[in-house]
C-alpha cells in the first residue's frame, strides 16, 4: 500500500476511490474496503482511500469533552494495510478544510487532485460541509466531472448499526465482548512499560505499568481485564487493572495502567507493548488490606486463564 500525504505527487491509473475517516477499521468498514478492492479488480483500476486525519471532530469540537480515538494514525494504517489497497490518500484536516462544499471537494480534491474514475460510497455516506454531499448530490457531481458510482447495499440484518461511536460508548461502558464483535479483532493500544512501586511484586503479582504512546488513544473504562500482550515477537497472557488502585495508592489523582503477565519474569522496563483486550473481569475495588487485595487476584487470574482456556488461549 503507498501512502500518499502531498497528493500533489500522487499517480495511478483508473483510481477507483471511496471515501472516509475510518476510525477504528471495524466490520462496517471491512465490507467498504473489500467491495472497493472487488470494484477496483473488476475495473482494471487501482484501489484508493481518501482518509484526514487529524479526525474532524478532534479540530471542530473544541470546548466539548475531549475526543478519543478508536485507532492511532500508525494503529489506522497498519489495519489498512492488510487489505492489499493499493493507495491510501491522507489529507491534513482543518478548519479552513471543513468548509469545503461538497462540490468544491469532488471537483479539487477528486477530480483534480486524484483523476477519479469511479467512486464507491456506503450507503448512508455524506461528507462535505454540513454534510450536504449525499448520495443525490454526488450523481449529480458525477454526471458533471464525468466519472462513474456506486452506492454499497446496506449490510445484513443489525450489521448497517455498526459506527466507530457505537464502539466507542461500548468501551467505555467495559463491554468489550461487544466492541470486539463488531471490531472484528481485539481492541488495542501500544504504550512504554515503566516502572512502579512493586506493591504488586511483593504479592506474588508484578505489574508493568504501561504509559500509552498517543493521549488521544480511547483507553475503555476503569476494572480489570482479561490481556494479551504482544512483546518482541511473542503472544502473552496477562491481565490488566485500569484506575486508581485504591487500595494501595494514597493520589486520587494517580491513575495508571498495570498489567500483570502471567508466568513471567523477564525485565521489561522501557520496551513497547501491545496490549489486546480479551474481556472484563470485575470493576477496580478497594479492599480492606494487602491480604484482601491478593485472595482477590488469585480468583481474577484463574477467571482470567478460564477465559484464555475457552477461547483457545
Amino acid at each position: 500500500m503507498q501512502i500518499h500525504r502531498d497528493p500533489l505527487s500522487f499517480r495511478t491509473t483508473n483510481p477507483v476511490v471511496t471515501i472516509g475517516i475510518f476510525d477504528g477499521v471495524h466490520l462496517g468498514h471491512d465490507f467498504i474496503i473489500r467491495s472497493l478492492c472487488q470494484a477496483a479488480f473488476n475495473r482494471k483500476g487501482s484501489s484508493v482511500i481518501v482518509t484526514l486525519w487529524p479526525h474532524p471532530r478532534e479540530v471542530l469540537d473544541v470546548g466539548q469533552d475531549r475526543f478519543r480515538l478508536l485507532n492511532t494514525l500508525e494503529e489506522k494504517i497498519s489495519l489498512l494495510e492488510k487489505y492489499g489497497i493499493d493507495h491510501l490518500i491522507i489529507f491534513r484536516f482543518s478548519k479552513e478544510f471543513s468548509r469545503l462544499s461538497a462540490e468544491d471537494f469532488v471537483r479539487q480534491i477528486l477530480v483534480e487532485k486524484i483523476g477519479i474514475s469511479h467512486l464507491l460510497v456506503g450507503y448512508n455516506h455524506r461528507f462535505g460541509r454540513d454534510r450536504e454531499g449525499d448520495y443525490d448530490n454526488l450523481q449529480v457531481y458525477a454526471r458533471n466531472y464525468s466519472f462513474s458510482i456506486e452506492r454499497l447495499a446496506p449490510l445484513g440484518e443489525g450489521r448497517n448499526k455498526i459506527s466507530s461511536s457505537g464502539i466507542r460508548e461500548m468501551l467505555m461502558r467495559g463491554d468489550i465482548i461487544g466492541a470486539n464483535e463488531l471490531l472484528g479483532y481485539r481492541y488495542f493500544f501500544t504504550g512504554s512499560v515503566k516502572g512502579g512501586n512493586k506493591v504488586g511484586r511483593m504479592i506474588g503479582f508484578p505489574t508493568a505499568n504501561i504509559q500509552i504512546s498517543d493521549e488521544l488513544k480511547l483507553i475503555p473504562s476503569d476494572g480489570v481485564y482479561v490481556v494479551k500482550i504482544n512483546w518482541n515477537d511473542r503472544c502473552l497472557n496477562g491481565m490488566m487493572n485500569i484506575g486508581f488502585r485504591p487500595t494501595v495508592n494514597d493520589n486520587p489523582d494517580n491513575k495508571t495502567m498495570e498489567v500483570n503477565i502471567f508466568d513471567f519474569e523477564e525485565v521489561i522496563y522501557g520496551h513497547s507493548v501491545r496490549i489486546e483486550f480479551v474481556g472484563r473481569l470485575r470493576d477496580e475495588m478497594k479492599f480492606d488490606n494487602i491480604s484482601s487485595l491478593e485472595r482477590q487476584l488469585k480468583i481474577d487470574r484463574e477467571h482470567a486463564l478460564q477465559i484464555l482456556h475457552e477461547l483457545g488461549r
